[in-house]
């Protein structure tokens, strides 16, 4: 719920900045209980945003604001949550940790200039957390690596830290080294004592904290000195001297912007130990919005334009990276400002294209902005203006969905799109009542809107409703959403569509004829079906000699035949893959007419079927599984088991993966994205796309069929 900064007295004051240099966009990532959001609400307590932590097992976070998160105590949603520090605005950015959320973590990444990889002291490096780090990775975002939770009972921070090494790489270095009480600085040599809380007091290491950093230190200045651009760096240090610490912490800043030295920093939220060190180095080594690369733009026709640049009087360029529907004031977009200044009273362009086989139409619209909010989880602070590089959230842009382009009317531009990840999981809903109709339509047109990762399809063939998700908690939180909406909605089990088709030649005789009293119906036909190769389609063939079926008439036998087709024979769906060739036939120069000869080819293909073998066609499915070697033997035998065919394995680009190409029947991949989840512990990904239609099994033809 959208709540007025007076309602909530811990929200703090909202700022707008004016310098984009004093500005850093901060994603947390990582996996699901790393602890994200309660780092999150440690680092706005330290900061003054807030006056007492919230907690998630009570509900009680700034970010996990969402009836679901709450229910659920994990984020499902991206949430923004803003704090000053030392003069520089931070934009936090939770993401969830979950694999089914991963679009919220896309548009995170999308909104961010840097990334803080949280991963839990005590749980060590699984393929899941290796998922999450290359999705960083592909979009070449800095990070620094979060190792939380320090107070977790089994917690074993440099067990932890050596994991993410063996995981994600040798530029994986630890900056500060966990003691009693506080944190020991490799660079500085100086110990941050937090036993008197936040903030630390700066003293002098013991001995033996000292001996046991020695080694830890040399690996961290040798790693800062590869990575330096000053190649007496190397010299001067293995000559003996003793760097400076400047001099050090200046080179591996600008590592860290490069995206290629990840430094460790150590942290408990509850006790507060490294939390400085967090938001210093947030300041410090992180690239502001001037450092980070932007995304190209066109105009709305596709025209490449002049590259963008975080110029706060440049034109105009923002993006919709999140919305959500609140019940109180309406649509809320989050936006992010990469050119130009948004300012309220303004009329803007709402530019979205390319979505449109999601339910996404493309279209090009003026609004007019009447506020701008600095959002903190669910809080909208109104502030003046929003410069380049900032967040900010607008109400009540009605046409606004997430992808979205914001730009000046008199200068419209269009974003190229951030990569959206496909929907496997299939579920069919229902309204309960036709009263709850409407109200599930007007819930569906709002939940599409704002969640990229949602597809909507009205199946006409099965007549089903069917949202695609990504897996099962992103259908839940659908499907919870739609009911909060005051829709009453079911679930029914999704059908796939057949195909029916001749499985040998048959021969069938149509003959309409009716005589009622003025002019009657008279319409003969005979005709041959035969089948064809599997993708051949429909094809007439007219064989009629000695005009015993009158030229105009002939056309109207194909059209009777292929509407016949389409309604189906023996189970009620389409026929393909047959040839149909009119034989013979008679015809009354009176009786005869267009709808009379269109309801004779129905019949004589409804006889042939019934004189022939009609059998069914499932639809088959080309699926690409990418996958740790570990789980290959167990993958590979459950797609045996749904009856796919393997038609390879290679390896994968990343060392330790493989990928898997096979075939499998449609019918066999309804509940795929939830089994493969399971088989794979959340590491596997596959994708699908349609092949051809093959015959269905005689012996599952009640099953499937049904």
């Amino acid at each position: 719920m959208a709540q007025k900064t007076a309602e909530n007295p811990e929200a703090g004051a909202a700022v707008a900045v004016d310098d984009p240099a004093k500005v850093r966009n901060v994603v947390l990532v990582g996996p699901s209980g790393s602890g994200k959001t309660t780092l999150t609400e440690a680092l706005l307590t330290v900061s003054g945003v807030l006056t007492r932590a919230g907690s998630v097992t009570e509900g009680t976070t700034v970010c996990d604001h969402d009836p679901a998160a709450v229910r659920q105590q994990r984020s499902v949603g991206l949430s923004v949550a803003p704090l000053m520090h030392d003069g520089v605005k931070i934009n936090l950015i939770d993401t969830p940790g979950y694999a089914d959320f991963v679009g919220e973590l896309r548009a995170g990444l999308r909104a961010a200039d840097a990334a803080l990889f949280v991963v839990c002291a005590a749980e060590g490096v699984d393929a899941a957390t290796i998922a999450v780090w290359e999705e960083c990775a592909a979009v070449g975002m800095p990070r620094a690596v979060v190792v939380a939770r320090l107070d977790h009972q089994r917690a074993d921070a440099m067990a932890e830290i050596a994991a993410c090494q063996q995981a994600f790489g040798a530029g994986v270095l630890p900056l500060y080294l966990p003691t009693e009480n506080g944190l020991v600085g490799l660079i500085t040599q100086r110990f941050y004592d937090y036993s008197g809380g936040y903030p630390p007091v700066m003293g002098e290491p013991a001995q033996a904290d000292l001996d046991r950093m020695n080694d830890a230190r040399n690996e961290l200045i040798e790693g800062i000195i590869a990575e330096s651009e000053d190649e007496t760096l190397m010299d001067r240090y293995l000559a003996g001297e003793d760097l400076d610490a400047d001099e050090l912490i200046a080179d591996l800043e600008k590592a860290v912007a490069r995206g290629s030295f990840h430094p460790v920093i150590p942290v408990c939220s509850t006790s507060g130990i490294g939390l400085a060190e967090v938001l210093d180095g947030i300041k410090r080594a992180f690239p502001s919005p001037l450092e980070h690369p932007l995304p190209a733009v066109t105009d709305p026709h596709g025209k490449a334009l002049p590259a963008i640049t975080a110029d706060p009087d440049g034109p105009l360029a923002a993006e919709v990276v999140r919305t959500a529907v609140d019940s109180y004031v309406g649509r809320v977009s989050l936006v992010r400002v990469f050119s130009g200044t948004l300012r309220p009273e303004r009329p803007v362009h709402v530019s979205g294209h390319g979505m449109a086989e999601r339910g996404h139409e493309d279209h090009d619209v003026d609004e007019r902005v009447a506020h701008i909010y600095s959002p903190l989880g669910a809080n909208l602070r109104e502030v003046p203006y929003c410069v380049a590089g900032d967040l900010c959230a607008l109400t009540k842009v009605g046409s606004a969905e997430t992808g979205d382009t914001i730009s000046a009317p008199e200068n419209p531009v269009l974003m190229a799109p951030w990569r959206m990840p496909e929907p496997l999981l299939p579920v069919a809903v229902v309204a309960k009542t036709r009263s709850d109709e409407d109200t599930m339509a007007r819930n569906l047109a709002r939940l599409v809107a704002g969640d990229p990762t949602l597809r909507l399809e009205r199946n006409a063939e099965t007549h089903q409703l069917v949202l695609w998700c990504m897996g099962e908690a992103h259908a839940d939180v659908v499907l919870a959403r739609l009911r909060s909406g005051g829709a009453e909605v079911d679930t029914e089990p999704v059908k796939v569509a057949l195909r029916e088709t001749f499985a040998g030649a048959a021969k069938g005789h149509g003959r309409h004829v009716k005589q009622s009293g003025g002019h009657g119906q008279y319409a003969v036909c005979d005709i041959e079906v035969e089948p064809l190769p599997r993708g051949s389609g429909f094809q007439f063939v007219d064989k009629i000699v000695g005009g015993a079926i009158p030229n105009q008439f002939i056309p109207s036998v194909e059209k009777g035949v292929r509407a016949q087709l389409e309604r189906g024979l023996q189970a009620g769906y389409p026929v393909v893959d047959i040839k149909v060739t009119l034989v013979d036939g008679k015809a009354h120069s009176v009786d005869s007419s267009d709808a009379a000869f269109q309801t004779a080819g129905s019949i004589a293909l409804k006889e042939a079927a019934a004189n022939g073998r009609i059998s069914l066609l499932e639809p088959v499915d080309s699926v690409i599984v990418r996958l740790p070697d570990d789980h290959l033997g167990t993958v590979l035998g459950d797609l045996s088991s749904r009856r796919g065919r393997v038609l390879g394995t290679e390896a994968d680009s990343s060392p330790g993966y493989s990928v898997i190409k096979a075939e499998v029947p449609s019918t066999q991949l309804i509940r795929y994205a939830i089994d493969l989840r399971s088989l794979s512990s959340g590491s596997a990904t596959f994708t699908r796309e349609f092949s051809r239609f093959d015959p269905l099994p005689s012996n599952l033809v009640d099953q499937v069929a049904h």
